[in-house]
C-alpha cells in the first residue's frame, strides 16, 4: 500500500472515530479541557453555551501537547480554515476561513488588533511563534457588527500566557533538521493584586531552497518579546498591559520572468519587525451589573526588502486605537446591552525607487469612527439571542452599517445545541490595493469597500455520557463588489500593469463543517473535523470559476495517547485537497490556472516527564516525506524532526 493511500485511510478512519465539538454543554466543555468563557464572540465575555456563533478554542493542553513552533502549524486542525505557506519556515503564510480572502480574517493577539496595513491587511503567520500561547479563539463567519472592517470570514484571537503561582517560570530549547534551533524562556508572578509574565524566544532555521531548482538555502530568524501584566489597585478596578515585540528576517528567491516565470535561486531576504501594545482599564459598579472599559492600543509592521544587500523597497503602517465599552445587565445576568464607541487612525508609507509609470513613494493615512450596540438575553435558561449593530464612520469611503444575529438553543435532556447566526460585513480596499506601485502593479484609488452577508446554522451531539462528541455546522456567504488585485490595464503606460478592480457580479461561498471527538478510554482520545467549501468568482465573462487557494476538501485526525503522567504521545493526520492558483508566464503570455495536488501530512510527537520540573519531548513532521506545494513553484519542505527540553519551576 504506497504512502498517499496509507495516510488517507489513517485520515477516514480517524474522522470516523470523531471529536468533541468545542461547544456543546458544560460539562463537555469541561470534557474538553476548553475555557467555559470566550471573549471573542461578542463584545463582551460570553459562555460558550450562549453563543450562536461556530467557535473552535485550542487550549493550552492541545498546544502544549503539539509542541509546534508557529502557531499556523495549530490552525491547520481548525474547521474551515486554509493554510498556504510559500515554501519553508518564515516564507509567507496565508490563512482564509470559509473561502474568503486572507485579508478577510482578523486576527487580534490579547485583544490587540494586529493585521499589517503595508501588507495587504493580511496578517502574515510566518511570524506567529508558538511559545507563550495561552489559548486560541476562533470564531468562524461575519463578525464586523463587533469588531469592524477585516472580520468578514471570521476573527482570530490569540491569548498569551498569564501567571498562575506566586512565581513560576520555565526555559526550553530545541534543535532539528534544517538547520533548525528553538529557544526561550519565560519568567512571571503574581499576588493577590498583580501580576506579569515576561515571555522570550528566538527560532532559526538554515533552511531549504524554495526554487524547484537550484541548491540556495532559505533561511529564517525571529526574536519575540511578549508581555502580559496586571494590577488591581481597587477590589473593582483593574489595570493591565499587553506589549509583544517581534523581528527578524527571511530568505527568498526571485522569480524567472524571462524564461520560466517560476522562482529561481536569488540573494533577497525581507527584513521585519512588530510592536503591538495595549493598556487597558476595566472598573465594575452596582455589584458588577455596569462594567466599563478604556483601552489604547497600537500595533506598528515595518518590512526591508534587499536583494544582493541592496535596499530594494520598504513599507510601514501604523494602527492608533481608542475605545470605550460599556455594559449593563440585570435579570439577574440574563439580559446584557453593551455599548462601544471607538476611534481608529491608519497611517501608511511605501518607499522605492521611482518608475516612469508611478512614484511608489507614498505617505497615507485614514480614520474611522465608529459605535456598536450589543443585547443579548437569555430565555428560559436555554435559548439565547443575540443582536448587534455598528455604523462606521471612515474619512474615505461611505457610512457603513453592519449587522449581526445569533441564537443558541441547548436541549439538556438529550445533549443537544441548536445554534444559528446571520450578519453583515464590510472590508475596506487596503492601502497597496489604493495606492500602491511596484513593478507591474499600480493601485486603483477608487476602489470601493467589499461588502458580505453570511450565515450558518450548526447542531451539538453529545452522545453516551459525553465520551462522543459531534458537531455540523452548515455555512453560506456571498460577497458582493469583490476586489480583483490581478487585473491587467494595457493603457498603463509603458507597456501596461496590472491594478485592483471591484469585480461586478457576486461570489458565493458554502460549505459544511464536522467535527467529533471520542474518549476511546481514559488515555486515549480521538478528534478529527473535515471542511468541504465551495468557493466561486464571476470571471469577467459571466462565468462562476473556483477561487484559488481554496481546496474544497479539507481534513485533520489526531490520536492522542497519555498512558501515565509522564508519557504523551500523539498522532496528527492532515489532508489537504486540491486547489487552483495562478500563474504568471514570462511575457507575451497571459496568466494560467493552475491545479494543485491534494496531499497529506502525517506527524509525529511525544514527551516525557521526566521529573515534575524537567520534560524531554520530539516532534516529526510529515514522516512520509510527502513531497507538495501550497503555492504554485514554491517548495515545501519534507521530513522534519526535533528534540527538545524544558525545565519548568512554580512556587
Amino acid at each position: 500500500m504506497n504512502k498517499a493511500v496509507l495516510a488517507g485511510l489513517l485520515a477516514i478512519s480517524s474522522i470516523a472515530a470523531v471529536q468533541a465539538n468545542e461547544s456543546n454543554n458544560e460539562s463537555s466543555t469541561q470534557l474538553l479541557g476548553l475555557p467555559e468563557v470566550v471573549v471573542t464572540a461578542s463584545l463582551t465575555p460570553v459562555q460558550l453555551l450562549q453563543t450562536g456563533s461556530s467557535v473552535t478554542v485550542i487550549s493550552s493542553s492541545e498546544i502544549e501537547n503539539s509542541h509546534a513552533a508557529v502557531v499556523s502549524d495549530l490552525l491547520r486542525n481548525v474547521p474551515g480554515v486554509a493554510i498556504n505557506r510559500g515554501g519553508v519556515l518564515g516564507a509567507t503564510t496565508q490563512l482564509r476561513m470559509r473561502g474568503s480572502e486572507g485579508n478577510h480574517v482578523l486576527v487580534l493577539v490579547d485583544g490587540m488588533e494586529v493585521n499589517d496595513g503595508s501588507q495587504g491587511d493580511e496578517f502574515n503567520w510566518a511570524h506567529m511563534p508558538a511559545a507563550g500561547i495561552e489559548r486560541i479563539e476562533v470564531v468562524r463567519g461575519a463578525q464586523s457588527a463587533l469588531w469592524g472592517s477585516d472580520a468578514v470570514g471570521g476573527v482570530i484571537n490569540i491569548i498569551t500566557r498569564q501567571a498562575t503561582s506566586g512565581s513560576q517560570g520555565d526555559v526550553f530549547a530545541e534543535v532539528g533538521n534544517h538547520g533548525t534551533t528553538n529557544s526561550g524562556f519565560s519568567l512571571g508572578g503574581r499576588s493577590e493584586t498583580a501580576h506579569f509574565n515576561l515571555r522570550a524566544s528566538h527560532l532559526a532555521s538554515e533552511g531549504e531552497n524554495i526554487s524547484r531548482h537550484g541548491g540556495e538555502e532559505d533561511g529564517y530568524r525571529n526574536t519575540m518579546l511578549n508581555l502580559n501584566a496586571g494590577w488591581r489597585p481597587l477590589d473593582n478596578l483593574s489595570l493591565s498591559l499587553h506589549g509583544r515585540q517581534t523581528e527578524g528576517e527571511n530568505e527568498f528567491d526571485g522569480t524567472d520572468f524571462v524564461t520560466t516565470g517560476l522562482p529561481t535561486d536569488e540573494d533577497s531576504e525581507t527584513e521585519f519587525r512588530q510592536r503591538f501594545v495595549r493598556a487597558q482599564a476595566d472598573l465594575s459598579l452596582l455589584d458588577d451589573r455596569w462594567q466599563h472599559r478604556v483601552a489604547v492600543a497600537v500595533s506598528r509592521h515595518a518590512n526591508e526588502n534587499f536583494t544582493d544587500s541592496l535596499l530594494t523597497g520598504s513599507s510601514n503602517s501604523r494602527k492608533k486605537q481608542y475605545s470605550y465599552l460599556t455594559s449593563f445587565s440585570w435579570d439577574d445576568q440574563n439580559q446584557r446591552l453593551s455599548l462601544l464607541v471607538e476611534r481608529e487612525t491608519e497611517q501608511f508609507s511605501q518607499r522605492g525607487p521611482v518608475l516612469p509609470w508611478g512614484d511608489p513613494n507614498q505617505d497615507r493615512d485614514r480614520e474611522t469612527n465608529a459605535v456598536a450596540l450589543e443585547y443579548r438575553v437569555v430565555l428560559w435558561e436555554d435559548l439565547t439571542l443575540g443582536a448587534s449593530l455598528r455604523h462606521d464612520d471612515n474619512t474615505e469611503f461611505d457610512d457603513a452599517y453592519t449587522r449581526r444575529f445569533d441564537a443558541s438553543y441547548l436541549i439538556a435532556e438529550t445533549g443537544t445545541r441548536l445554534r444559528a447566526t446571520w450578519g453583515t460585513a464590510v472590508k475596506n480596499p487596503t492601502f497597496s490595493e489604493r495606492y500602491g506601485y511596484f513593478t507591474s502593479f499600480v493601485g486603483n484609488p477608487d476602489l470601493k469597500p467589499e461588502k458580505s452577508t453570511s450565515w450558518d446554522v450548526g447542531v451539538d451531539q453529545s452522545l453516551f455520557n459525553e465520551q462522543l462528541q459531534l458537531g455540523l455546522t452548515y455555512f453560506k456567504a456571498r460577497l458582493e463588489d469583490e476586489i480583483d488585485g490581478f487585473v491587467f490595464d494595457p493603457t498603463i503606460p509603458p507597456f501596461g500593469a496590472y491594478t485592483a478592480e471591484n469585480v461586478s457580479g457576486t461570489s458565493y461561498r458554502e460549505g459544511l463543517e464536522l467535527t467529533a471527538r471520542a474518549a476511546l478510554s481514559p488515555t486515549v482520545t480521538l478528534k478529527g473535523s473535515y471542511t468541504y467549501t465551495d468557493a466561486t468568482e464571476p470571471d469577467g465573462s459571466g462565468r462562476e470559476v473556483d477561487e484559488l487557494r481554496r481546496p474544497r476538501h479539507l481534513g485533520s485526525a489526531t490520536l492522542q495517547w497519555e498512558p501515565n503522567a509522564k508519557w504523551s504521545l500523539a498522532l496528527n493526520t492532515q489532508y489537504n485537497g486540491h486547489q487552483d492558483d495562478v500563474f504568471f508566464p514570462p511575457w507575451p503570455n497571459p496568466e494560467q490556472t493552475v491545479n494543485l495536488d491534494s496531499f497529506t501530512l502525517v506527524n509525529l510527537s511525544a514527551s516525557y516527564r521526566v521529573t515534575p520540573a524537567l520534560t524531554v519531548y520530539s516532534r516529526f513532521e510529515n514522516v512520509l516525506n510527502d513531497n507538495y506545494e501550497e503555492v504554485y513553484g514554491f517548495e515545501s519542505l519534507g521530513f522534519g524532526a526535533m528534540v527538545g527540553i524544558r525545565y519548568s519551576f512554580a512556587q
